[in-house]
């Protein structure tokens, strides 16, 4: 240890351990004895023989020597025990500089930035995630990944929505220009069916999930029709295409608190529309499924959103995974899609009436006429209509209505839906 170190550590001692504290006590004490004595003698003087003073102030003076030595003592052999303790301390350091540095606990990153990937590296990272039957680095299957990177949205307009298949016939990316229009006309109420999205699993198990996130399992089927442009943004147009559905496992719909996975980029335009009700901007909005090699079923999907005013502009990954699932990506279709047959385009345009994917105005008209009904964060369904849940439970009240297929009680009792005998924060019998 350097002498500039010693001192800088003296001079943060305590007051009573100066040298100079002691040095104006050894000076101005001895005076203040002196006095003392003095007035004590000349009171003595009065009543006493005045030899008594030759004893006094032998007295006095072994006492001031005696006050003088203790403070001598307590002062330079402290120091130097502790100048050489500091040095002791500072040899020992410097022969394990490990020793000096001070422990110290990493803060936790935050688990939803991670650092950004190109487009060619997701696909990697998402495959050592799904091979991990992992939940990824936020445990909610979903991370963001910097800001959006949109492609082909010239020709699109306020209002329209394109879906296409790859050369695979599997659904590839789904583009729309959101308004809030179409966002409030979806509210209350689903707008339609989901549809079965190419090589739709011919067995879906009813399987548990245990979410780390939450602690909590879920029960109840193991794939979801899963939107590429939700309902609640896009409406009925969400329902016009099998190619804006894809085989999703159900936490990658909807993550493992109901608010991850897919719903989690749902919610980030949600939020943009009721942040600015009625607004004339626009969300740019893009969902790209990403498969490995040939297989049928995604490994996740990079969703990208921007409005209109830059307020907007985010990409987010999302992981179709299950924690503690093995999940097959090379699925049996529940019907043959030949890779050579010619794949219609689908536009926002109608489809031609023999299309399979076209919605029959009569067929829409039973959903419009017994539409749920809210009341404050309740979804109440109408008469002879139920809530059915993936666990095969139906309800008559839900508070997340996406998270459900709605349809009549009939209709699900023959499913083999049974009415739960309890609800729960979420839904109600």
């Amino acid at each position: 240890m350097t002498h500039t170190k010693i001192k800088q550590q003296i001079a943060q001692q305590p007051i009573y351990k100066k040298w100079w504290f002691w040095l104006l006590c050894l000076i101005f004490l001895p005076f203040l004895c002196l006095f003392g004595i003095y007035k004590f003698v000349m009171a003595y003087q009065k009543t006493h023989h005045k030899r008594w003073l030759l004893a006094i102030v032998p007295l006095a003076f072994l006492t001031l020597v005696g006050f003088s030595g203790y403070a001598d003592a307590i002062t330079q052999p402290n120091h130097a025990n502790k100048t050489q303790t500091s040095i002791k301390h500072s040899n020992r350091n410097k022969k394990n500089p490990r020793q000096s540095k001070s422990v110290t606990k990493p803060s936790k990153p935050d688990s939803s930035r991670l650092p950004q990937l190109a487009l060619a590296d997701i696909l990697p990272q998402l495959m050592t995630y799904t091979n991990e039957q992992s939940a990824g680095p936020t445990k909610n299957y979903y991370w963001e990944n910097g800001s959006a990177k949109l492609t082909q949205f010239e020709s699109l307009r306020a209002g329209d929505y394109h879906f296409e298949a790859d050369t695979q016939g599997r659904s590839a990316t789904a583009r729309a220009v959101l308004t809030y229009a179409q966002y409030h006309s979806s509210k209350g109420s689903r707008q339609g069916k989901p549809l079965d999205p190419p090589f739709w699993p011919k067995d879906n198990p009813k399987i548990a999930i245990p979410f780390s996130l939450t602690g909590k399992t879920y029960h109840g089927y193991q794939y979801n029709r899963s939107h590429s442009i939700a309902d609640s943004l896009l409406g009925k147009g969400s329902y016009t295409s099998q190619y804006n559905f894809t085989t999703g496992t159900r936490s990658q719909n909807v993550g493992a608190n109901q608010d991850g996975g897919m719903r989690y980029a749902e919610e980030l335009a949600e939020n943009y529309w009721q942040k600015y009700p009625n607004t004339s901007q626009t969300i740019s909005y893009q969902t790209t499924p990403l498969y490995n090699g040939d297989e049928t079923i995604p490994r996740g999907s990079i969703v990208d959103m921007k409005s209109s005013d830059g307020k907007l502009d985010i990409e987010v990954i999302i992981i179709n995974s299950a924690e503690g699932l093995k999940i097959d990506y090379q699925t049996i279709p529940s019907t043959t899609v030949s890779k050579n047959a010619e794949i219609p385009p689908a536009t926002s345009e109608p489809l031609p009436p023999s299309t399979p994917e076209t919605v029959a105005p009569e067929a829409a008209e039973p959903i419009a006429d017994t539409a749920y009904t809210t009341s404050g964060q309740w979804s109440i369904a109408a008469p002879g209509m139920v809530f059915i849940s993936n666990s095969n439970k139906y309800y008559s009240k839900v508070t997340n209505p996406q998270n459900y297929q709605y349809m009549s009680q009939e209709e699900a009792e023959a499913s083999g839906a049974q009415r739960a005998t309890k609800g729960n924060q979420y839904a109600r019998p």
